[in-house]
């Protein structure tokens, strides 16, 4: 019959209590979620977004002609 070492029973669940309340991980979490919803918008919106760059470049092109 093995004995259980209590000791290291009672470190392993107090460090798994005071890893429960560390949040410092959860800035990276918000930046991946947030950088996903970015590509996501960037996809749908694509070609929209390429005719509104189009459109202001040309716009820029032609005043900067004027000048």
């Amino acid at each position: 019959m093995t004995g259980i070492n209590y000791g290291k029973v009672r470190k392993y669940f107090a460090g798994l209590v005071k890893g429960l309340g560390d949040e410092s991980g959860m800035g990276v979490v918000e930046v991946v979620l947030i950088i996903i919803v970015l590509v996501s918008l960037v996809i749908l919106f694509k070609s929209k977004i390429t005719a509104l760059v189009n459109t202001l470049l040309s716009k820029m092109t032609s005043t900067a002609k004027q000048i």
